[in-house]
Formats: C-alpha cells, sequence, structure tokens
C-alpha cells in the first residue's frame, strides 16, 4: 500500500489522552469548510476510499462507479463499506469474464483491474466487522482478478518468483513491447497494506508507458507472502531488495546501469534502507520519505504507555492494550498483523529497529523524496529524512493542496504525482 490507516491517528485509550487525531485539514477540512475529497468524517475510511477514487486514473476504477459505491456507504460504518465494496468488485468481475468468454480482450482486462481493487479495499474493514476470517477468501479472490488483468496486457504480464531466504517471493514483470531491448527497470515496493494492483496504479503503468520495464514482487508480509507462506515484515530490508537486483540482473532484457526502485507509503523506509546497503541501483522514489517508523508508533501512544514500554513492563502494557475501545483495537489488529507479533510489547519493541538514524550516512544512490501537504502518517518525516542525507544528489518534491495532491501518495493526484516523479528519475537515468 499503499493504504496506511496508522496508528498514529487511531490509538488512544478511554480517557488516557493520545496523539491528535488526523488534523481537520488532512481529514477533509479546512477554515470550517467541507473540502470536495471529503467523502466521509471518519478519516480512515475517507483515505481509504479516496484511494480507490484516485485510482481510476490508471484504468483500475470507474469514477461513477466509485462514487455509487460511496453512496451505499454509511459513514464510520465498516460493514456498509464492505457490502458495497465487495459487490461492486464482484459484479466487475462477473462482467469481466463474460466479456474474455465473448473476446472482447481490453475490456475484461480493465474490469479485472476494477473488481480487483474494490475487492481488495474490502480488506480494511474486515477487522472493523470483528470478521477478519473473511480477509484470506477476499484476499485470493483479488489476487486471481489481478492476475486475470496482468495476463490480459497488451505484452502480458510474466510471474516470476525470486529466490529468497530457501524460498521465493512471487511477482510480475511487465515489458514494455515484445523486443528483446535492453531496457531501464522500475522495481515497485509495496507498502505495509497495498496490493499489486496498486503498484500498477501507483507507477507501474506510467513507468511503462515511460518505457520502463516494471517488476511488481510480493516481499515479507506483503499479499501471498503474507496470507500463504504466514511471513512478517523485516526491518532490514536490504535482505528482500537485494535478491531482487540479483534476479533482475539476470535478465537479457534489463539494462543492468538503470535499475530504479520506488517505495510507496512504508515502502518509503524500506527503499532507503535498502539502498544504504545495495548499490547497484542507479536511482530510487520514497513517496513519502520515511527516517523512523518506530517513531510514528510510539509517539502515538499516551505517555503513561510509553513509559511501561520504557520500563519494560511487558505484561502490564500488554493487558491494557487488550481493553482498547473497539474501533481503535480493530485499527491495531490490522496494522500489527504483518509483523508477526502476538504480544503488543514485542510488537512496539519490535519496530524501534524500523529506523534510518544509524544507516543513512551509507546511502549514496540519487534518492527522490515526495513530501505531501498534509502527511498525516509520518508528518514532517520526509524533511526529516531528506536533511539527514549527505548525498549531494537528493532532491525533495512537494506535493500542495492547491495542486490537489496533498495526503499521504497523493491518493487524488496520481497523475500529477506521475508526472514530477517520473521527469526526476528520467533524468536521473538519461
Amino acid at each position: 500500500m499503499r493504504r496506511k490507516l496508522f496508528l498514529g491517528s487511531t490509538l488512544a485509550l478511554g480517557a488516557v489522552a493520545s496523539a491528535p487525531e488526523v488534523s481537520a485539514q488532512a481529514a477533509g477540512t479546512r477554515a470550517g469548510n467541507k473540502r470536495s475529497s471529503q467523502f466521509f468524517e471518519d478519516p480512515a475510511m475517507n483515505f481509504v476510499l479516496l484511494i480507490v477514487l484516485g485510482q481510476a486514473a490508471s484504468g483500475c476504477g470507474d469514477v461513477g462507479t466509485t462514487l455509487a459505491i460511496f453512496d451505499q456507504i454509511e459513514d464510520g460504518n465498516a460493514g456498509s463499506a464492505f457490502s458495497a465494496l465487495t459487490a461492486a468488485g464482484y459484479r466487475c468481475i462477473r462482467s469481466a469474464n463474460a466479456a474474455r468468454a465473448a473476446g472482447h480482450r481490453v475490456s475484461a482486462r480493465d474490469l479485472y483491474f476494477q473488481g480487483s481493487t474494490y475487492l481488495y479495499a474490502g480488506l480494511y474493514f474486515c477487522d472493523g466487522m470483528r470478521e477478519p476470517q473473511r480477509m484470506p477468501g477476499l484476499f485470493h479472490d483479488s489476487r486471481a482478478a489481478a492476475d486475470s488483468a496482468f495476463a490480459l496486457l497488451e505484452r502480458p504480464a510474466e510471474k516470476i518468483n525470486i529466490p529468497y531466504a530457501g524460498t521465493f517471493m512471487p511477482g510480475y514483470f511487465v515489458k514494455r513491447d515484445s523486443r528483446e531491448t535492453k531496457r531501464p527497470l522500475l522495481i515497485l515496493v509495496n507498502g505495509s497494506d497495498g496490493s499489486v494492483v496498486d503498484m500498477w496504479a501507483q507507477g507501474g503503468k506510467a513507468a511503462l508507458e515511460r518505457g520502463y520495464n516494471i517488476l511488481i514482487f510480493d516481499g515479507p508480509g506483503q499479499g501471498t507472502m503474507l496470507w500463504d507462506r504466514h511471513t512478517a515484515f523485516r526491518y532490514d530490508y536490504e535482505a528482500v531488495v537485494s535478491p531482487v537486483v540479483d534476479y533482475a540482473l539476470t535478465r537479457h532484457d534489463v539494462d543492468k546501469n538503470r535499475i530504479a526502485i520506488q517505495g510507496i507509503s512504508q515502502g518509503g523506509y524500506w527503499v532507503p534502507r535498502a539502498i544504504a546497503f545495495e548499490h547497484r541501483i542507479a536511482a530510487a522514489i520514497a513517496d513519502p520519505g520515511v527516517y523512523d517508523i518506530g517513531a510514528a508508533w510510539w509517539t502515538s501512544l499516551p505517555a503513561p504507555l510509553r513509559a511501561l514500554l520504557d520500563h519494560g513492563q511487558k505484561k502490564l502494557f500488554d493487558g491494557i492494550m487488550t481493553h482498547l475501545p473497539p474501533k481503535r483495537a480493530a485499527d491495531l489488529t490490522f496494522r500489527a498483523r504483518p509483523y508477526g507479533f502476538t504480544s503488543y510489547f514485542d510488537l512496539f519493541m519490535s519496530i524501534k529497529k524500523y529506523t534510518m538514524a544509524n544507516v543513512v550516512d551509507k546511502i549514496r544512490t540519487p534518492l527522490l523524496i515526495a513530501d505531501p501537504d498534509n502527511e498525516q502518517f509520518f508528518p514532517g518525516q520526509p524533511q526529516e529524512l531528506f536533511h539527514a542525507l549527505s548525498s549531494p544528489r537528493k532532491a525533495l518534491i512537494r506535493f500542495t493542496v492547491a495542486e490537489g495532491a496533498d495526503g499521504h501518495c497523493e491518493p487524488a493526484a496520481p497523475q500529477l504525482r506521475s508526472q514530477k516523479v517520473f521527469d526526476w528519475l528520467n533524468d536521473q537515468l538519461r
């Protein structure tokens, strides 16, 4: 993902004060006026659904269909969002099946992308419904639709297996055309909860149109690596990216001197971390730049809970955390799942490792950092990462409210984002 309903905007405990909620502007209001991007008062719901709407720009949704879904959702009601999204998703997939059977390749492809998007968005609401058992089946249905869509591209995607830690990471390699020419490659690193279709919508399709080959994969704790392999995130992401680069260098259609990498959302930490050690990459993008994931989690806690962590009070901390209000408990459950811990104490202690503090000085790869207005999940961190970099080949690109490009990963302005990001990347690889 790309979509990050992050702990910093959700965690509070009864009467104990918590970190501020998402700012009014980030949630959709400014100077007391409702913004056009504010469809729901619930900021987490609004963010997820705004991303769904924005992905219509890449054909992974349709504006009218998405707005019709919105009309069926009760603000803050997870069950209504799940029902509306999944009904639309399965309807698109049925239409896609019919179009494919009739020989309408392009129509079927677009409908599969749309169906996959809507089904995957439904995952975000299962914990809020207290029905997490629905998630694996829904994931697999969404992924099957994605597989069908990628297979119907003009140049069908190649399903690949990247050797990793005694097993493999599944992914897709998509070529610009059928020629065997060596082309620049963009590796797409997902966030903490995004889908492979998100990677297509958030840079993959735009890169292909600009002459790149692209590689999308599931890393530990993502996609099939989470739901089928039950792997967990890791902070030392060079151990993930280096095998991907190793694989890319075995291909005759990759220009080894023009391999680029993009990280979306939590990938905005993983990519800088990886390029601190992996120096075969020619240029990198972090959207947004993330300096310290652990700090974002810890500062979201009330001071008394942080004190329990500092003093190693595991049993007491875990006991208190089991009494979160239902909605906040659901948000935390969703956030925590890919880390692989059963103890909240162990989770928070582990996340302290997710920092660039001791490795940022090792980066010498050109790095573009996206810094949107109203970055609600890692506020201030894009500039913190930028200023910590010693490399002269660094860049910070602002995305603003005035452009309609504010918010985490610029959900409402994907085309503007692509223009700015790829113009910089093209200049680096030229």
